[in-house]
């Protein structure tokens, strides 16, 4: 049974870890697991070697991976499908519900021997990869989506900007609805995933909920980090994006650039109308703009409510990293008896609300002046500018004070000078 091998928890890690929250009041990892609904007594801790949570962004399940000791033979290989729930935490803040998940995968490996569990956010139901065949003529976005949603039983959640846009067409050939999902998230640069029984769709944009409310923005110092990796990627690799559809009148295969330049990016799916190939091109363009800096960043000590899509601001460290607003992404939490209680980041340098692509940008040298965005302390994003407001060159990124964005803008407006001198 199960229960043999995953066993409810509510309490620390360790004898010594209870024994140094009572001495010190020293806060300590703390979880909770019930399988089936079952909320039994018994530890699970002498077994633990480990507990990692991956809160994936976008379509992918959420996976938990429990690893237990076996080694005095009595933990029983549990069977598949059994319904698993996870609290996370700590002893002086108390726990995180952090949803439920299905168990899809047993390993038993020796010596020494150990179980390995391996579980999927439930929400993703087997439907989700299964292929199928249909489409939909003159539909909105919602339309599509909420269909998808109505056959899981989801509650769809779409932002109204993302509902409202007309789809000349769409088909779905011989694709599962998880791909469908995904590359019309990639479409419309919006993130599309299922969490606690709801289809989100959303815009790519970072510390907002499909409905429009704000996220919390968490502002981290060096003493949270554990551990981090800065890239900065080469910005000129690709200089645009481009993607193809057909002319209804002339059935003559065009183009629709965002960006420009020499290096354009192209999309390999050719769109039925020249409204979709914009959005899709633009998307596409705002993800290379994003990818130009990434940061993986490890907290020493875990932060249990931290999720996908909120911000952040990085203090104390690097003024290259600290200078941005950072995107989040995929986020694991990892409990060991051996390495404690951790969080790990993955982070993209974040756009600008304001920075919408043309259709077809001007070629560097044209311009008169640099803009650039930064966030205020409550929130709202303004600009500052170098040079003259003909045509200004947007930065694509959003700074985290006017300090940072003013000395990007004047240096960027010096280099666009010496180019031209």
């Amino acid at each position: 049974m199960i229960e043999a091998a995953i066993k409810a928890v509510t309490g620390f890690i360790t004898q010594q870890a209870e024994s140094m929250a009572r001495d010190a009041s020293y806060p300590v990892p703390a979880f909770r697991l019930t399988v089936n609904g079952a909320d039994i007594a018994n530890l699970i801790a002498p077994r633990l070697i480990s507990l990692t949570l991956t809160d994936n962004r976008g379509i992918e399940a959420d996976t938990l991976d429990i690893q237990l000791s076996d080694h005095d033979g009595l933990l029983a290989i549990p069977p598949k499908d059994a319904t698993v729930r996870l609290w996370l935490g700590w002893s002086d803040t108390g726990l995180v519900d952090k949803g439920t998940y299905t168990v899809d995968e047993l390993e038993h490996s020796g010596s020494p021997d150990v179980l390995n569990i391996r579980a999927r956010s439930a929400d993703l139901r087997k439907g989700f990869k299964a292929k199928r065949e249909r489409s939909w003529s003159n539909a909105t976005l919602g339309e599509v989506l909420r269909a998808i949603a109505s056959a899981y039983s989801l509650t769809p959640v779409i932002e109204q900007a993302l509902s409202a846009l007309r789809l000349l067409q769409v088909d779905q050939a011989g694709e599962s609805d998880a791909n469908l999902l995904t590359r019309l998230g990639d479409e419309h640069d919006a993130v599309a995933t299922v969490k606690a029984g709801r289809l989100l769709f959303t815009p790519m944009i970072g510390g907002r909920t499909a409905n429009g409310l704000a996220l919390p923005h968490v502002t981290l110092a060096r003493a949270d980090g554990d551990g981090h990796r800065y890239l900065q990627a080469d910005r000129d690799a690709y200089t645009g994006a481009k993607a193809y559809y057909y002319d209804v009148n002339s059935a003559k295969k065009r183009e629709a650039i965002a960006g420009g330049g020499d290096n354009i990016k192209e999309l390999r799916h050719t769109y039925a109308d020249q409204q979709s190939a914009i959005r899709a091109a633009r998307a596409e363009w705002r993800r290379i703009q994003r990818g130009t800096a990434t940061l993986s960043y490890t907290l020493a000590k875990a932060r249990p409510e931290l999720i996908p899509e909120l911000t952040y601001t990085l203090e104390g460290i690097k003024q290259e990293i600290a200078a941005t607003i950072w995107h989040g992404g995929n986020v694991q939490h990892s409990l060991t008896a051996d390495g404690g209680f951790t969080t790990a980041l993955e982070l993209e340098s974040q756009l600008p609300d304001e920075l919408i692509d043309e259709l077809a940008e001007r070629e560097v040298g044209t311009y008169t002046g640099v803009v650039a965005w930064y966030r205020t302390k409550d929130g709202k994003q303004e600009k500052v500018t170098a040079g003259e407001p003909k045509r200004l060159k947007r930065l694509a990124r959003l700074y985290a004070n006017k300090k940072n964005a003013q000395k990007a803008v004047d240096r960027e407006w010096k280099k666009l000078q010496s180019a031209d001198a």
